[in-house]
Formats: structure tokens, sequence, C-alpha cells
């Protein structure tokens, strides 16, 4: 795994280590070495999710992104077991452009609805839940001002998911700094 960027600075110890991790499973695994050999990450970092627990947040290129998922459920099932044990989330690297943005004079016009704050963290939320689908979201406001999401999961995932919906609350506080809770519709 190499990181392309040139103008970046070298990758700390532990994104070496996830990306040696991933080099390894592309040599051995059979069934993920034609799928791992375009593929890249940009950065990995660990969070602290409370109670003792981390996850890893691996940072991919936008563009790279549905590629990764045609493989994602066994690419993190592998990279767990490597881990041992911490969940390990794959997330986009994407751009969020002010609202003072102005384009060069070449490409006139406004600045895309892709790259608003709130579209770039709507897309983190889908990230670090997929393979399950959000069915709805509410907001709940509290008498103290607080705001509290609430995302509703698909209920035909609720198996597979109910263990890490933690995870993914602490993970998608410290990127975004939103409290959210997960629940499962029916």
């Amino acid at each position: 795994m190499v990181f392309p960027l040139a103008c970046e600075v070298e990758p700390d110890e532990f994104e070496a280590q996830v990306a040696q991790e991933l080099l390894n499973l592309e040599m051995t695994s059979t069934e993920l070495k034609a799928s791992l050999s375009d593929l890249y990450i940009t950065a990995a970092k660990e969070v602290d999710c409370g109670a003792g627990r981390k996850a890893i947040i691996i940072y991919v290129p936008f563009k790279l992104q549905r590629s990764f998922q045609k493989v994602q459920a066994r690419l993190v099932r592998e990279l767990e077991k490597k881990f041992s044990g911490r969940h390990v989330i794959i997330v986009a690297q994407r751009n969020i452009l002010g609202k003072s943005y102005a384009r060069s004079q070449k490409t006139k016009g406004l600045r895309p609805r892709s790259r608003t704050l709130t579209a770039v963290q709507d897309a983190i939320l889908e990230d670090i839940v997929y393979p399950t689908e959000i069915t709805g979201k509410r907001t709940r406001c509290k008498v103290d001002g607080r705001r509290i999401l609430k995302v509703y999961l698909d209920g035909r995932d609720q198996a597979n998911v109910e263990g890490r919906t933690d995870t993914y609350a602490a993970v998608y506080g410290k990127l975004t700094n939103k409290q959210v809770s997960f629940h499962f519709s029916s």
C-alpha cells in the first residue's frame, strides 16, 4: 500500500502498520488479491470509543470508495482478525468547501452541493454504517439546546450490526462533533 500523494507527510507508524496488513492480505488471500491490487489508502487513525474500546478508521480516496465497498465485508472481517477485535471502519476522504468558495475564472458556478458541510457529514454517516442501509433520520432538539440525531438502520441487519452501534456513534461523534444514536426499524 503506497500513499501516492507526494505533498503529504510521511505515514506515521500506525498508518504504516495498517498498510502492511493490507499488503499482507493482498499477498496471502486469493479471493482479495485481484480486488486489492489497485486500491490504496490515504490515512489511518485509531479512535478511542470509551470503556477501553478502540476503533480503526481507514480513509480511502473518494474515487476508490465504490471499489472498496465491493470487498468491504471481507476486508473488514480480515482486518478485525489481524487487529485483535478492534472495529474497522472505512470512510471516503471528502472535502468541505466554505460558503465563500469562489471558483477560478475558467469554471464559473456555485459550490457543489456534495461539498457542503451537511452533505459531507451525511455521507460520512453512510460510510460508517455501510453495508447496512439508513432507513430514516430524526433530529431531536432537547430543552437545553442539545441536538441528538436518531438514525434508524435496516432491521434485517440488526443481528450483524447491533454490537457495533456504540462504536459507530463514537466514531461519528469524533469525526463531526455531533451526537448520534442508532435504532433499528422493524
